[in-house]
Parts: structure tokens; C-alpha cells; sequence
């Protein structure tokens, strides 16, 4: 957990992590996914588009991309300082998670473009402190001054 050197236990736990984060992950991909569905070939579907808006085909393989990292990130965070020691940012990670499903909700559920548009910049928010709070377990920083290497996932998201 704490360790990457660890015994076998260790790896076999830190792989069940690994599979849990991954589960907690895609569950909430699916959960906002069947929101989504409910409206993306209705009311979506009629609302006016920039040219750049990617098509719809595209959305499930970057968002099933973009949900494996965030279950990376937060699978590296405990696995570098376990749950007690990323408390703060494993709590950043998991609003991020919430806010990122609840964004489904209020978009695609509820219809609510404006709302949308106020949830989606919390969620900017809470992406970029837990890209930080990551980053800072990973770098060991302030006490190393390696490379930063923030989550793949916040670069794509802004």
C-alpha cells in the first residue's frame, strides 16, 4: 500500500484495489452513461452545436479512457499513501467522481443546461485540487523536486 516494494500479499492487495477502483469507476460511467441515454438521441440531438462538438460514436471510448485513468489515479494515491495518509485526497477524488455523474444527471436528466454549466465548473474545480493533491503525493513535493506528472486524466477534461 504504502510501499510499491511489498511482499506478495501486498501486490495481491494493492491488485484488488486496483480492480476496485476500477469497478467503482466504470460503475459510475455506467450509471451516468444510462442517464445520458435517456436524452442523447432526443433532446440532445436537437440542441445547436458548435462544429467542433465530436461525434457521438466518439464520446464512449474517451469516456471509458478517461474513466480508467481517474481509477489509476486514485488506485496510485492509496497505493502511495493509503487511506489514511491521502485521506484529503482521496476525498478530492471521490467529489470529483460525484460531481462528475451528477453532471450527467443535470444535463442529460434534468435538462438543466444552466445548472449544468455552474456543476461543470465545480467539477473543474475539483478536478484540478485533486490533479494537485495527486501530484504532490506522486512528486513527493515540496520535499522532491522530480518532474511533475499530473493525472492524465485533468489535461484532456479542461
Amino acid at each position: 500500500m504504502a510501499s510499491e516494494d511489498g511482499t506478495t500479499a501486498e501486490r495481491g492487495k494493492s491488485l484488488v484495489a486496483l480492480a476496485g477502483f476500477v469497478a467503482l469507476c466504470f460503475a459510475v460511467a455506467a450509471v451516468g452513461g444510462a442517464v445520458t441515454a435517456t436524452s442523447v438521441g432526443t433532446w440532445y440531438a436537437g440542441l445547436a452545436k458548435p462544429s467542433f462538438n465530436p461525434p457521438n460514436w466518439l464520446f464512449g471510448p474517451v469516456w471509458s479512457a478517461l474513466y480508467l485513468m481517474v481509477a489509476v489515479t486514485g488506485w496510485r494515491v492509496w497505493r502511495r499513501r493509503g487511506q489514511s495518509g491521502a485521506r484529503v485526497a482521496l476525498a478530492a477524488w471521490g467529489l470529483q467522481l460525484v460531481l462528475n455523474l451528477g453532471w450527467s444527471f443535470v444535463f442529460f436528466g434534468a435538462r438543466m443546461i444552466g445548472a449544468a454549466l455552474v456543476e461543470i465548473v465545480l467539477l473543474l474545480v475539483a478536478i484540478l485540487v485533486t490533479a494537485v493533491l495527486s501530484w504532490r503525493i506522486e512528486t513527493g513535493w515540496p520535499d522532491g523536486f522530480s518532474f511533475p506528472t499530473p493525472p492524465g486524466w485533468a489535461l484532456p477534461r479542461c
